[in-house]
């Protein structure tokens, strides 16, 4: 049986999936030839992760597709309830990149509080000439322990950017619509360990006592920080979206930035992928990544291994 991998996958789980028996095709198919390779190809099991669209028409076209899978945890690119109401199996890895995802958080906000931004955009072009004044310019950091930080969205990733904010000593508030309480585990190189708990509160209270902000939310109808929110922050707090394009209103998030309520913004994702704003990818107060949070090695061979085991479950 053949597996494409439109969008890649890590060589573990190419490998695993052959030692299970399937013929694993790598090769990078257009969005718009897809329907004519699956099909001369017999495909039934499809892996893609945020680049390649599985909509209706797809679904429809290929009747050779059995199993429909994800790398990743945000299924926005697939139509999920109508792949299974034509009995396709559809999956993803929601624990394999949390990790990666919550250390993408701190990159930023670490980056933020000490202008690296910044300084690594102007150190090349002054660096020579005004080091003095750019010392200046960027001495005016501040330290993470001891701020709150504020979680919208308090599931598995949401979960582990807390475990990391408290592990550098910052009190974690949270927001979650559908979570109560999380028990939150500590895990230390030696064994240790050190159990904290954390009740959720109001969104309002979140916006109002955090110093940095971290969205953890699936794809939205509506933003989840628009000019109302940020209204209700304090004046320099700081916003890290490494989560879903488009849960940010990207105008009230420049304008907010500009009027100096926002010191630095985070921005991982954004709402015309793959064509950002250039307002947001040229404004001096943005810490830029270009959606790379379940970009590391190890997240993506536990995406693979974690593909190869239920595509096995499922199809063999």
């Amino acid at each position: 049986m053949k597996i494409l991998a439109n969008d890649g996958i890590s060589q573990s789980g190419v490998d695993a999936l052959e030692s299970k028996g399937f013929e694993v095709i790598t090769t990078k198919v257009a969005q718009e030839q897809l329907e004519n390779y699956i099909n001369e190809n017999q495909v039934v099991g499809l892996l893609v992760r945020s680049a390649t669209k599985v909509r209706k028409d797809l679904i429809d076209a290929c009747p050779s597709l059995k199993l429909i899978g994800r790398g990743g945890v945000g299924m926005d690119n697939i139509d999920v309830d109508y792949a299974k109401e034509k009995g396709l199996h559809v999956i993803n890895t929601p624990a394999a990149s949390s990790a990666s995802v919550a250390e993408l958080v701190f990159a930023h906000l670490y980056g933020g509080v000490r202008f690296l931004y910044d300084a690594n955009r102007n150190m090349p072009l002054e660096g020579e000439t005004n080091f003095a004044k750019l010392k200046k310019a960027y001495a005016g950091g501040v330290e993470l322990r001891g701020k709150t930080l504020g979680i919208i969205g308090i599931g598995r990733i949401g979960q582990e950017t807390a475990k990391i904010g408290l592990a550098v000593g910052m009190k974690v508030v949270a927001y979650d619509p559908f979570i109560e309480n999380v028990d939150i585990k500590l895990s230390f190189f030696d064994g240790q360990s050190v159990d904290f708990k954390i009740e959720t509160i109001s969104k309002e209270e979140v916006l109002k006592q955090a110093d940095f902000i971290s969205l953890h939310v699936p794809a939205q109808k509506e933003y989840v920080l628009g000019k109302k929110e940020f209204e209700l922050m304090k004046d320099g707090v700081a916003v890290v979206n490494a989560a879903r394009g488009g849960v940010i209103d990207e105008v009230a998030l420049v304008d907010a930035l500009d009027s100096g309520k926002l010191a630095f913004a985070g921005v991982d994702v954004f709402e015309n992928e793959p064509t950002p704003a250039i307002k947001v990818l040229m404004h001096s107060k943005v810490s830029l990544t270009p959606h790379i949070g379940a970009a590391t090695a190890e997240a993506q061979d536990r995406i693979g291994v974690e593909l190869a085991d239920q595509i096995e479950a499922l199809l063999k």
